[in-house]
């Protein structure tokens, strides 16, 4: 009776062992087999290179460059003490090596008022190591497997940090943007950072505005690792390659953007203005072949810059064009056959009186029965007024519309902006008589140098356009150039063009234009409202035009913030225009024609 009890509870521990068994292994098998894959199977995300960036001629201007996420294996690391100093010390000094040569580019490009001229002592704080050191204490002192302890380091410090031997440290490979030309065109091209979720991400210009098309599709790397974290050399072992990004091939041509900088640089200091911008564009296709601002910032360090250098001037800033705007009216009215080059003004002899306001000439020279060729010769205010008379405010508040005003231009750079366009119930006779002479309407510098290209084109409106192709391995896709609208005829431009040649002629800035060439533009001096009226002392001095004025290669504007040596566009933005235009010519192989 004993031994049939004691075979009974046998099997029933026997049969209690097998239910738990077939238990653990088949009901609960899928969520075991999970939980051990999480304890043994590491699964690391690979973001995939970013496409790259092209001038027009082939050359990189943007790129990859490899770096380095340097990690700790807290479990296989016995002195967290002694490691976590040494790494310091290692990683304090690259970083101090690193913001030295950052400073040392900022002042060369002497965008910054506080830009050091002295540098400190070739030795990194120690505070900055001790914080350091408790830093990586405290991280490699946590219950992990794997913990991340410094990201972006370079080859060579990787190298001096692998030559310290430390157990249970180690890196992971990654991919960082680099700009070849450092501040060149850094407006345009925009920066890559990081986002929310640490991925790279473009911002700003083309990075931004292509971001989707250079950034690469992930890629998955899973391996097996032991108890100490370390990867098992015969364990599982799964990679799915990461894709690259697609290229982005540029209009931006390196030469004429080199000329460009240099000119505007220059003029920014010689003229103490507060700002510069400067854009070149094909007027026959809306290629843009340069663009520049300053001061800017070098794309590989924009953390070391202000915020206030990433917006892109050209496309992101506003400002009241002053009497560039005067060549889009007038071939508004001779497009409407209300007044032809040689119509004389009957209302330009003195001052004109609207409502409360009375409206002068910027010199106070008044010229009695002045032609419309003579208005814009000598930027005649109380000449514009006669036209915007003849115009009315209803066709003047179209041809505005026409030329793409209170619209983005739909250039394909991420932070462009575009200012309203007052509502039409709300224009006075005063505000028909002011905007004919470029005040109290508000463009972006992209949005003027593009309405001004009609005139150089035969009347056609073009979509500004950054990127001339997109490249995924072998297939290439081209950005044709897109005809959005036509404001004026052909017969138009023509007129309107040989106005523009008088005006730089016989002008206030004929002393600067190139001899033997005919070139087609005009000034403004755009006075900057502050607190409800106009400071006189402080201006925006832009120059515009297109050359040669019979068959154009390019149209640009020149923009320079409260220039301090002068207020007038004659003086400063013309000076710069003309010395681009005299390196410009000879590139695009123009001969003098006189």
């Amino acid at each position: 009776m004993r031994i049939m009890f004691l075979k009974l509870c046998f099997v029933m521990i026997l049969g209690a062992v097998l239910v738990r068994l077939f238990y653990w292994q088949v009901i609960r098998f899928d969520d075991l087999s999970v939980l051990a894959d999480q304890q043994h199977l590491t699964t690391q995300n690979i973001e995939g290179y970013r496409g790259l960036i092209f001038s027009s001629d082939g050359a990189i201007l943007a790129s990859n460059k490899p770096t380095f996420l340097l990690y700790g294996l807290p479990q296989a690391i016995k002195d967290k003490e002694e490691v976590s100093s040494k790494l310091a010390k290692m990683v304090t000094a690259a970083h101090f090596q690193k913001s030295l040569e950052q400073k040392k580019r900022q002042q060369i490009l002497a965008v910054e008022e506080s830009s050091p001229s002295a540098f400190p002592d070739s030795q990194p704080d120690p505070k900055d190591v001790l914080d350091l050191q408790m830093k990586y204490k405290s991280q490699l002192s946590q219950d992990l497997q794997w913990v991340s302890l410094e990201k972006g380091l370079s080859l060579n410090t990787k190298k001096q940090i692998e030559d310290l031997n430390l157990l249970g440290i180690g890196f992971d490979g990654e991919m960082s943007r680099f700009y070849p030309e450092a501040s060149m065109s850094a407006n345009l091209l925009g920066f890559v950072g990081s986002d929310q979720l640490g991925k790279q991400k473009g911002y700003f210009g083309v990075e931004g505005f292509y971001n989707g098309q250079l950034k690469g599709v992930g890629g998955v790397l899973t391996e097996e690792k032991d108890a100490q974290g370390l990867p098992i050399l015969m364990g599982r072992f799964v990679k799915k390659d990461p894709k690259q990004g697609r290229d982005v091939v540029l209009n931006l041509d390196r030469a004429i953007q080199y000329l460009v900088e240099k000119n505007l640089k220059e003029g920014v200091k010689k003229y103490g203005a507060k700002s510069g911008s400067a854009v070149v564009m094909d007027p026959k296709t809306g290629a843009i072949l340069a663009m520049a601002s300053f001061p800017n910032y070098d794309a590989n360090n924009f953390a070391d810059f202000s915020k206030d250098y990433y917006r892109n001037p050209v496309v992101a800033d506003t400002y009241e064009p002053g009497s560039t705007f005067k060549v889009l009216v007038m071939a508004s009215a001779i497009n409407e056959s209300l007044v032809k080059p040689d119509t004389e003004c009957d209302a330009c002899s003195g001052p004109v009186t609207i409502a409360d306001y009375i409206i002068r000439t910027w010199n106070n020279k008044y010229y009695s029965n002045t032609t419309m060729t003579d208005v814009l010769v000598h930027s005649d205010n109380t000449g514009m007024v006669f036209i915007s008379r003849k115009l009315g405010l209803e066709k003047m508040y179209k041809y505005i519309a026409d030329f793409g005003f209170g619209a983005v231009t739909g250039i394909d750079l991420q932070d462009e902006t575009s200012p309203d366009i007052r509502n039409r119930d709300d224009w006075k006779e005063i505000d028909l008589a002011t905007s004919s002479f470029g005040q109290g309407v508000a463009v972006t510098p992209i949005q003027m140098v593009r309405a001004v290209s009609v005139i150089a084109n035969g009347g056609y409106l073009m979509e500004p356009q950054v990127a001339r192709e997109i490249k995924d391995g072998e297939k290439i896709t081209e950005i044709k150039p897109k005809i959005v609208g036509r404001p004026i005829s052909s017969e138009t431009a023509k007129v309107v063009t040989e106005m523009m040649v008088q005006a730089v002629e016989r002008g206030e800035a004929k002393i600067f234009a190139p001899m033997g060439f005919r070139i087609a533009g005009k000034t403004g001096t755009a006075q900057i409202p502050v607190a409800g009226h106009y400071d006189p002392t402080k201006t925006i001095a832009s120059f515009v035009g297109f050359a040669p004025a019979d068959n154009p290669k390019f149209v640009m504007l020149v923009k320079y913030t409260e220039p301090s040596s002068s207020i007038f566009g004659a003086e400063t933005a013309a000076p710069t225009f003309f010395a681009i235009a005299k390196e410009l010519l000879p590139y695009f192989n123009v001969i003098p024609s006189e």
